[in-house]
């Protein structure tokens, strides 16, 4: 027997339950600094010179000063029991994800992984947040604190925590996922749009 659709009542119900409260703190972030200001300072302290260096790691050396700051390169959905690997490469166009879906089995644990680069200045607060929408019902938000990150040559990685896809017939069918990624001055350094769709295996 064919499963039903659920109704613009049902995906309220969810959407309601799903609602979670706001615990973010009246948090200011300290002045922003530049690299070159930080390596200036106490520079005749070769102990903490060092120390500096080892938080702060190699500076890449060559950096095209037209290239943004933050650059987020990919997603991925990371899933043990997944048949293959589900990579969205987010340095290409964009706008072809609208047209894929990524095909999640329900009552999966999974995770996303987020790899992006820093080029020229500490960053802070990155913040990686995502919206869920079913049939224009935004059925939940999810706001992650990735933290704070200064410029190097190598990609840093972001793993949010492990969640549950949803289960049964209700869950079952096409999401559209709005992803961004900001910081704590509100920049948008990456806002994308994707596809997942929840299914009884992972044969949709």
């Amino acid at each position: 027997m064919a499963e039903h659709e659920p109704t613009a009542e049902q995906l309220a119900k969810i959407a309601a339950e799903n609602v979670e409260e706001d615990h973010s703190v009246n948090y200011q972030p300290p002045a922003q600094k530049s690299i070159q200001e930080i390596q200036d300072l106490d520079k005749d302290d070769e102990s903490l010179r060092k120390y500096k260096e080892t938080l702060l790691g190699p500076v890449p050396a060559v950096i095209d000063p037209n290239a943004p700051n933050v650059v987020v390169t990919k997603l991925t959905l990371v899933c043990s029991s997944a048949p293959g690997p589900l990579v969205l490469d987010l340095t290409g166009d964009l706008e072809c994800f609208k047209k894929q879906s990524f095909v999640l089995k329900e009552g999966s644990e999974y995770r996303i992984k987020i790899s992006f680069k820093v080029n020229r200045e500490i960053v802070s607060g990155l913040k990686f947040v995502q919206y869920c929408i079913r049939k224009g019902v935004k059925m939940d938000k999810t706001s992650y604190m990735v933290g704070s990150y200064g410029p190097r040559v190598e990609e840093y990685e972001y793993l949010t925590p492990p969640e549950e896809a949803p289960k049964g017939f209700l869950a079952r069918g096409s999401y559209t996922m709005k992803s961004q990624f900001t910081d704590d001055d509100k920049t948008d350094h990456l806002s994308w749009e994707w596809n997942l769709t929840i299914c009884k295996d992972w044969k949709n």
